[in-house]
């Protein structure tokens, strides 16, 4: 079932009321968009991952377009978003307006490969930017170290529980 909605005739989206609401559902589906990849990336290591059905498309595109970037290095925020940065990054973006579902949707992305996500090392970003920025972070295995160490804790629960089983039987 399909629902439409019509926008008014005399709607003004330069003057409408900016909905508190609406903010915190972005807010939200940001938050868990973040916690999801988060996930996969304790459970796959980011090297043998891919993110869209384009990876190979994105990552060529953003080595042509973006040849200084250097995916280990910490993003520069205030470069990225300023006007210089955000016209190139627009007509980056642009491309894959048609191709990649939610490609504008506001989504967090860590400052830092060598970081978690945390209030001083995220940057909010549109989606397409956090693609393009963690396929190449992933293809120079620079999120392996996730996946490495949730395997670590893996290890040392999983002996934990067998010692404890163990021992109380004796």
């Amino acid at each position: 079932m399909s629902v439409t909605t019509q926008v008014p005739k005399d709607f003004d989206a330069e003057n409408a009321d900016n909905f508190e609401d609406i903010e915190k559902q972005f807010a939200v589906k940001a938050v868990q968009q973040m916690a999801t990849y988060w996930a996969i990336l304790e459970k796959v290591p980011g090297s043998k991952l891919r993110l869209t059905k384009m990876d190979d498309d994105i990552f060529e595109h953003l080595k042509r377009d973006f040849p200084e970037f250097d995916p280990a290095e910490p993003i520069n925020e205030d470069e990225m978003k300023s006007k210089t940065g955000k016209e190139r990054w627009r007509t980056f973006m642009m491309a894959y307006d048609k191709k990649i579902d939610d490609y504008n949707f506001g989504t967090l992305l860590r400052a830092s490969p060598k970081t978690e996500y945390g209030e001083k090392e995220t940057i909010f970003v549109p989606r397409m930017q956090f693609y393009a920025v963690e396929i190449a972070r992933n293809r120079a295995g620079l999120n392996d170290w996730i996946y490495e160490e949730a395997e670590k804790e893996r290890r040392k629960a999983k002996g934990n529980t067998q010692g404890s089983s163990s021992s109380s039987s004796a």
